[in-house]
């Protein structure tokens, strides 16, 4: 077998990333013909192929995940041997994919990636947003670099690191009868109608944690995101379990109230995802450095 070259594991892990030849190309500013010359050099030279064809998509298939991390790493070792030969002069450069659950990517994302944007401008980002299931899994089908969730995460393939505190509250609309209350107790929830977010996230998880040891209520409604739970909750529709991040804005304005339950434990830990088998290179490294 001939050297696979760079610019080959460049369009490999780029098609991976991307899903298709003709995204791959306009990313590597080369053209589509040239990547699909590259790509198919590739699978022929290991003697098969890396990609299944899904719905107009490019897949990996377990040929293709098995060497997607080599992939990544022999690209990133070549980058810093550059780096290293030019005497590190110039700054890190390249692409990380960061996975985030839905409150750190709607609410912590300044937090997340602003340091790392600000001293590491030639490093491009991609953020993908889903539950915590949904980025545990992204990490471990390297479709992401890192990934930073809310809810607890146990695979033997990851590595799982604290990254801040955060918490859940409860909320309800100024109006609400809880509301009116100085002091609420356990039984004051018997009946009550809930807004929760979709099973399989960390909010929702949680929040039931939190409705087992109240009296037994109503789930009116369902949502995969905390913001339309929010405006539900705004609208009168039910009570709800919240980030305290994503409420801030509207407790300020007077549209959410917090309701004061210390006999509830809404306290949880936002994690950081690594998959054991990642490379960690310069830009891996320094992005952890920044968190």
């Amino acid at each position: 077998m001939h050297a696979v070259s760079p610019r080959q594991l460049e369009v490999f892990v780029t098609v991976a990333t991307t899903g298709s030849v003709r995204a791959a190309s306009e990313r590597l500013f080369m053209s589509q013909p040239a990547a699909s010359m590259a790509l198919a050099e590739l699978e022929r030279q290991i003697g098969s192929p890396v990609f299944s064809r899904e719905r107009g998509r490019l897949r990996l298939n377990d040929r293709g995940r098995e060497l997607l991390p080599l992939a990544r790493e022999l690209i990133e070792r070549h980058a810093e041997f550059a780096r290293m030969a030019e005497g590190a002069v110039t700054g890190l450069s390249g692409e990380i994919g960061v996975g985030a659950s839905n409150t750190v990517g709607n609410y912590l994302v300044g937090d997340l990636l602003g340091p790392f944007a600000a001293e590491h401008p030639g490093v491009s980002l991609r953020l993908g947003v889903a539950n915590t299931a949904r980025i545990a899994q992204g990490v471990l089908d390297h479709d992401f670099d890192v990934g930073c969730v809310e809810g607890p995460v146990t695979h033997p393939a990851l590595e799982v690191r604290p990254w801040r505190d955060d918490r859940l509250v409860v909320c309800a609309r100024p109006d609400h009868p809880l509301a009116r209350k100085k002091r609420l107790r356990r039984e004051d929830f018997a009946g009550q109608r809930w807004v929760l977010r979709e099973r399989g996230s960390a909010t929702r998880a949680l929040s039931e944690r939190a409705l087992a040891v109240l009296p037994e209520g109503t789930t009116v409604l369902e949502l995969d995101q905390s913001e339309a739970i929010k405006q539900a909750v705004i609208a009168g529709l039910g009570i709800a379990c919240l980030p305290e991040v994503a409420v801030g804005d509207a407790v300020k304005v007077g549209h959410l109230s917090i309701l004061p339950t210390p006999f509830l434990d809404l306290r949880r830990t936002l994690s950081v995802l690594l998959h054991r088998q990642r490379y960690r290179g310069a830009v891996l490294e320094a992005f952890l450095a920044s968190l």
